[in-house]
C-alpha cells in the first residue's frame, strides 16, 4: 500500500460515507494506491466506502476511497483514506496540493493577497515542494 499524506488540520476536510460495500482488508491492502490521512469527529470502521471532500475547494472535491486505518488521537480520530483507482489518486493529489498552496499563502501573508501576489506565492510554494506530490512520492511508502 502507498503513503499517507497528511491533510492540514487548519483546512477543513469531510468524509462522507458511500453506499458503496465495504472492502475487506486483505484487498484494500492489495490494491490501495495511497492515500489522504485527515481528522476526523468521530471513528470509522476500516474498510468503509467514503468520499473525501475537502469544501473550500467547491463541491466537486470529491474523491472516492476506503477507510484503511482510523485512530484515537487527542482531538478525536486520524483517518488513513486509501485509493483505489487512478482517477481518485490524481484528484486527491491535486486536491493536497491546492490545500497545501492555500495555506502557504495564509501563512505568507496576513491580508487577503491580491490575485497577482496569490499567484507568485503558489509558484513559489510549487517549485519548493511540487515532488512531494508526484505520483511516484505518492504511491510509494515513505522512507525514513
Amino acid at each position: 500500500m502507498g503513503r499517507f499524506l497528511p491533510h492540514p488540520d487548519d483546512v477543513a476536510v469531510e468524509l462522507i460515507q458511500r453506499p458503496s460495500p465495504a472492502i475487506p482488508r486483505q484487498r484494500l491492502h492489495a490494491v490501495g494506491l495511497g492515500g489522504v490521512a485527515c481528522q476526523s469527529p468521530r471513528a470509522w470502521r476500516q474498510g468503509s466506502a467514503v468520499d473525501l471532500h475537502i469544501p473550500s475547494l467547491g463541491a466537486s472535491a470529491r474523491y472516492p476511497g476506503y477507510v484503511a486505518w482510523c485512530r484515537k488521537v487527542e482531538s478525536g480520530y486520524r483517518v488513513g483514506i486509501s485509493f483505489t483507482d487512478e482517477h481518485a489518486l490524481f484528484g486527491a493529489r491535486m486536491g493536497e496540493q491546492a490545500c497545501r498552496i492555500e495555506r502557504y499563502c495564509r501563512q505568507h501573508d496576513d491580508a487577503q493577497p491580491t490575485p497577482l501576489q496569490f499567484e507568485a506565492l503558489a509558484r513559489e510554494w510549487v517549485a519548493r515542494h511540487a515532488l512531494e506530490f508526484s505520483h511516484e512520492a505518492f504511491v510509494q511508502p515513505a522512507r525514513d
